[in-house]
């Protein structure tokens, strides 16, 4: 049986905390972020116009090496529009994972599709290509140039494979599926800034890529999000697409189709340049992190989730795999109980109620790790990032 209150007196060393509650991932912020922040408030640019929207577009871009990124509200934002400007239309299928937050599956439904859930493989948490591959042999067909369901017609235009917990899915290997079936590839990096496959970072393999900086990412701006591509129109029109599709003016308010109020505000943005200057620091403490944890779970007999092979993660969030749901739970409840916050990871996508009539392979790899695997604290080292 996995000994909780030896993992809690770990944690506690680790965070040398030992009696204040322990949080899952806590930002790092300090006089930097406040200094920018308070120039954004003195500009009076305090919404989606800014410099700093400007200069936290383009840090983004040049630390992931992409050509363009669009800043929105939210990684969901984000993902809503990466899916609009990629072709998805309203009655198409999109192929997922059913191991994600909810959010990947929120977005492909924004645009009047559905997902089509394939299974994820134990060493990355990712999507399994081989999974992908085996459903699309199975139900798709190429027809007029075009990817569509055998037995319905319908298009099937997309795949979103996410990389879970950081960890890099084996994105060349679905990227080469996608290639052989027409499928836009869009990537759903949110958890995954720092996080590099091959030495190519997440997110730039697809034709769309999108992040997130919620407030418990590795680089928060409170709420926030950014589109990545290469592809100047596609880059464009993504921007137009998230500022209501207002057409460039000094003054008219003239719109050209329907559109959506996304862009990021300019005091978040500032936040986000601060935190961008710490993202080597933040990274390599995260690493360290993971490094005591997988060397505790050496002397312990610990399961923990290391880096699959050929990557660089950013070791989001650090996990243990337990033996069942059962001893899941009994951890779950005495860390918490104890101040040390640890969560499972997400309902499956097939589960909840809204996508449980969705189609499916089988995910039994997609169910064991979701009944056995939970998160554990994984903020930066105190005072290691200045």
């Amino acid at each position: 049986m996995f000994d909780a209150e030896e993992f809690i007196r770990f944690v506690r060393g680790l965070y040398g905390q030992p009696h204040a509650p322990i949080a899952l991932h806590a930002p790092v912020m300090g006089e930097r972020e406040k200094a920018l922040v308070g120039q954004a408030i003195d500009s009076t640019f305090v919404s989606s116009v800014g410099a700093y929207v400007t200069a936290f577009e383009e840090c983004v871009a040049a630390f992931v090496g992409v050509r363009h990124a669009v800043a929105t509200v939210s990684g969901t934002a984000a993902l809503h529009v990466a899916l609009r400007v990629a072709g998805v239309r309203p009655g198409d299928l999109v192929l997922t994972q059913a191991l994600t937050f909810v959010a990947t599956c929120n977005a492909i439904h924004y645009c009047g599709a559905q997902p089509v859930f394939v299974d994820v493989e134990e060493a990355t948490l990712g999507m399994d290509p081989d999974a992908l591959r085996a459903w699309l042999d199975d139900h798709a067909v190429v027809r007029a140039g075009a990817c569509v369901e055998r037995e319905t017609g319908r298009p099937i235009r997309a795949c979103v494979p996410m990389h879970t917990l950081g960890h890099p899915a084996r994105i060349g290997a679905i990227a080469d599926v996608c290639g052989r079936w027409g499928l836009v590839l869009v990537e759903d990096a949110a958890e995954s800034l720092g996080s590099y496959r091959d030495g190519r970072h997440t997110g730039t393999f697809g034709t769309l890529g999108i992040l997130s900086f919620n407030g418990n990412k590795v680089v928060t701006t409170g709420g926030g999000g950014m589109i990545l591509t290469d592809d100047g129109a596609l880059a464009r029109r993504a921007r137009h697409l998230t500022t209501t599709a207002k057409r460039p003016h000094a003054w008219a308010f003239d719109h050209d189709e329907v559109g959506y109020n996304y862009r990021l505000p300019n005091l978040n943005a500032a936040l986000g340049v601060a935190q961008m200057e710490r993202l080597p620091r933040l990274l390599s403490s995260k690493r360290e992190v993971a490094s005591a944890y997988q060397a505790a779970a050496a002397r312990h007999g610990w399961t923990f989730v290391r880096e699959p092979a050929g990557t660089t993660s950013n070791y989001w969030l650090n996990a243990l795999r337990l033996p069942d749901a059962c001893a899941r739970d009994a951890f779950l409840q005495a860390t918490n109980d104890a101040g040390v916050m640890t969560r499972p990871l997400w309902t499956p996508m097939h589960r909840l109620p809204m996508y449980a009539h969705c189609r499916r392979g089988p995910l039994a790899v997609t169910e064991a790790l979701a009944d056995t695997v939970v998160n554990v604290p994984s903020s930066a080292l105190p005072g290691s990032v200045g």
